[in-house]
C-alpha cells in the first residue's frame, strides 16, 4: 500500500519510531527502517550495527542510522539476540535508502517473547494512518 510518497508493505509490522518487522522463519524476526524514515533521513551515509550475539530490548536502542542531515537512533521491534547484522551496510549504507525493505535490513533477532511483542506493532493500516497524522499541519 502507498500513503502519499511513501511504501508500506502490508505483510510487515511497524514502530511508531518507524521501524519494520518482518518475520522470516519461525524463530527470526528481521528489523529495517521505513521507507518513511529513509525519505526523512535523505542519503544514508553510515550506520552502526550491533554485534552479532548482543542482546537487544524490545523498543530500546540498539544502533543509529547517520545521513548527511541527522543522526537518528534505531529501536529494536522485538527483544532477544542478534543472529544477524547486515555487514554490507558497512561498505555500502546507501541499500537502505535504495532498498529500505528488502538489500537495506539492518538485523535479524531470535525473539524471546515474540506474540507479545509483535502483537504491541502496527499493521500497515495503522501505520498509515500514523504517518499521515505526522504530515498533517495544525488547523487554525
Amino acid at each position: 500500500m502507498r500513503v502519499d510518497e511513501y511504501e508500506i508493505p502490508e505483510d510487515l509490522l511497524y514502530t511508531k519510531e518507524h521501524e519494520w518487522a518482518r518475520l522470516v522463519s519461525p524463530r527470526t524476526v528481521r528489523i529495517g527502517i521505513t521507507d518513511y524514515a529513509v525519505k526523512l533521513l535523505h542519503d544514508v551515509v553510515y550506520v552502526s550495527l550491533p554485534e552479532v550475539g548482543s542482546e537487544v530490548r524490545y523498543m530500546q536502542i540498539f544502533g543509529s542510522v547517520e545521513s548527511i542531515k541527522a543522526v537518528s537512533d534505531l529501536y529494536s521491534a522485538v527483544s532477544g539476540k542478534v543472529i544477524s547484522a547486515n555487514r554490507a551496510l558497512d561498505s555500502q549504507p546507501e541499500l537502505i535508502s535504495q532498498s529500505p525493505y528488502s538489500d537495506g535490513w539492518i538485523i535479524e533477532v531470535e525473539p524471546g517473547n515474540l506474540d507479545a511483542e509483535m502483537g504491541q506493532l502496527l499493521k500497515a493500516e495503522a501505520y498509515g494512518a500514523l504517518i499521515q497524522g505526522l504530515g498533517r499541519k495544525p488547523s487554525g
